[in-house]
């Protein structure tokens, strides 16, 4: 039995935590029967509703021993239902200060990365919606300064173009080209969002989930272990402007993920990858949230970021001037 068998709304007791965005509003709830609850409905600002149109394609991978269970959703309630094993994902995680919060996030991370191998090797379905996943599809209308744009996302690229400069606007655009090109020799299926607010652990014990389905898509294997890289840069930073602990204690995260992935993408693929989720990350935060002063802090680290290709993200590379590798 799989993390989505048998999931329905009326299996919802006590709300144990609820996220509200423009983009996305997500109410966890405890099972009455087992785990947890997650369930996704559409924002005040988002475009349409939520579907899961290829779920039937992920893999059940609960015969695969250390990968983390794929949980697909059913429609539920005008948004998507997905069972959990936990309340909270791996962001919260390695917010915590314990010792063994870190192990465990390091646990799912590792869960993560066999679980996206599997999926990348699944053959892609036939009719599987083409194109990229919508997250980076807002994105690119950002960088193109397109009309329509929501007015925190308006505001944030006439700031950021003021730092960044026309060319690291352009270099953004070239590896959004490179990362959606089709694959070769054919795409694989891919996860579409897999980042650390969709990575699950147990509450006690059982299997790590990855939440997966929505943003479900053909495209390069890079995207999803670069999502997850670029998240792992993303809070590495913050920890460190906000006096963290960082990630010099414990696993190095970059590491246990892509061990857990084995044979890849290449670290260039890779780094570039990360620097989109951390440009679409701010840009989906200007748009969705309240505008924040901290926003300014995120347009120098993503200026930073594109200056050396994302290469912080990447194990065994250093920023490098001019993007040039340093192993």
């Amino acid at each position: 039995m799989t993390l989505a068998d048998e999931v329905r709304l009326d299996d919802a007791g006590d709300l144990v935590a609820e996220h509200v965005t423009g983009l996305q509003h997500t109410r966890v709830h405890r099972s009455v029967r087992d785990g947890f609850l997650w369930w996704h409905r559409p924002g005040a600002l988002h475009p349409g509703p939520l579907a899961a149109p290829a779920a039937a394609a992920v893999p059940d991978l609960s015969g695969v021993p250390g990968a983390a269970l794929l949980a697909t959703p059913v429609p539920a309630g005008g948004g998507l239902l997905h069972r959990a094993p936990g309340a909270v994902s791996v962001v919260t995680w390695l917010a915590d200060p314990r010792p063994g919060a870190r192990r465990l996030a390091a646990h799912a991370l590792a869960a993560a990365g066999c679980a996206l191998r599997a999926l990348h090797g699944t053959p892609v379905p036939p009719g599987l919606p083409a194109g990229p996943p919508a997250a980076l599809r807002r994105m690119r209308a950002w960088a193109d300064g397109r009309d329509g744009l929501l007015p925190g996302a308006a505001r944030l690229r006439e700031e950021t173009l003021a730092v960044w400069g026309a060319d690291r606007f352009d270099r953004v655009r070239t590896w959004w080209e490179e990362a959606v090109a089709p694959a070769v020799p054919a795409p694989s299926l891919i996860h579409g969002g897999a980042s650390l607010g969709a990575l699950v652990p147990p509450l006690h014990r059982g299997r790590t989930a990855l939440l997966t389905g929505e943003d479900l898509t053909a495209g390069s294997p890079a995207l999803d272990l670069g999502w997850l890289l670029g998240d792992l840069a993303e809070l590495a930073w913050s920890e460190g402007r906000n006096g963290g602990r960082g990630d010099e204690e414990g696993p190095d995260l970059r590491h246990v993920l892509l061990a857990g992935y084995g044979p890849g993408p290449g670290p260039v693929a890779l780094g570039r990858a990360a620097v989109l989720r951390v440009v679409t990350h701010m840009q989906d935060f200007a748009a969705y949230c309240d505008w924040t002063e901290e926003l300014h802090d995120y347009i120098a680290f993503t200026a930073e970021l594109i200056d050396e290709e994302g290469h912080r993200a990447v194990p065994g590379l250093g920023p490098g001037p001019g993007g040039t590798p340093t192993p």
